[in-house]
């Protein structure tokens, strides 16, 4: 099942990058691993997959340690303050970033390793109130801030959409990302690059493909409905 479901996310993929007339090795794949146990992993791993995404420090950590090491992971969900210094050098991107005080700790912690942490900045441009991600209208202030800390490198911007049933319906806030990703390289702000977009899920990433998405985050259309039993 695994290979079959790779295959058609990657045909998948490179239609929506045909129709858009973007070339397919401009979008990344992040194989969403969360609650899948390490061997559904190491399948994958086997079919050729590099790049996963946790939503969980500790589930991120577990599968790190035992699984090989030319792995690409990034960290997809909310990210508390407390819980940094576990990942910060273990992920290659930090895709949650929603608040100054997170990319202050992220700071903080990257320089104690020596290193500089890749970041996106998380836009609730839906502005759901369950979602995190910083307000639209908030942004320009936060990047501002963030481009002072030596020790992170802005790569773009990541927004969660709402779960519909019709992808068309998404659209809009994907164009909407990608608009505030243009409006702010032209600023160019130091220390930020906005060239990134993470958005789109299983439901509704050949739309984002469409309207300039870098990433997608693909779970279920991968590995199947979520097995909470492995959490």
């Amino acid at each position: 099942m695994l290979k079959e479901n790779l295959q058609k996310v990657e045909a998948k993929i490179t239609a929506s990058c045909e129709r858009s007339g973007r070339r397919r090795e401009d979008v990344t794949f992040i194989a969403v691993s969360k609650t899948k146990p390490i061997e559904t992993l190491r399948e994958a791993y086997d079919l050729g997959v590099r790049t996963f995404g946790e939503n969980k420090v500790q589930e991120l950590v577990d599968k790190y340690e035992a699984l090989p090491k030319d792995i690409s992971w990034h960290m997809i969900g909310h990210l508390q303050r407390n819980k940094v210094k576990y990942i910060i050098d273990k992920v290659d991107l930090i895709h949650s970033v929603d608040s100054i005080k997170l990319a202050e700790t992220i700071d903080k912690e990257a320089k104690k390793h020596n290193l500089t942490a890749n970041i996106l900045i998380e836009v609730n441009v839906a502005k759901e109130p369950t979602k995190f991600g910083v307000l639209p209208d908030d942004l320009d202030a936060m990047i501002d801030e963030i481009s002072r800390f030596s020790n992170i490198r802005v790569l773009g911007l990541m927004t969660i959409a709402p779960f519909v049933k019709n992808a068309e319906e998404n659209r809009a806030i994907f164009a909407r990302l990608r608009k505030l990703s243009v409006d702010i390289a032209d600023k160019n702000i130091d220390n930020v690059n906005v060239g990134v977009l993470s958005m789109g899920m299983t439901n509704d990433y050949e739309t984002a493909i469409e309207e300039g998405a870098t990433i997608v985050r693909i779970g279920t259309g991968i590995f199947g409905e979520r097995d909470y039993l492995h959490v």
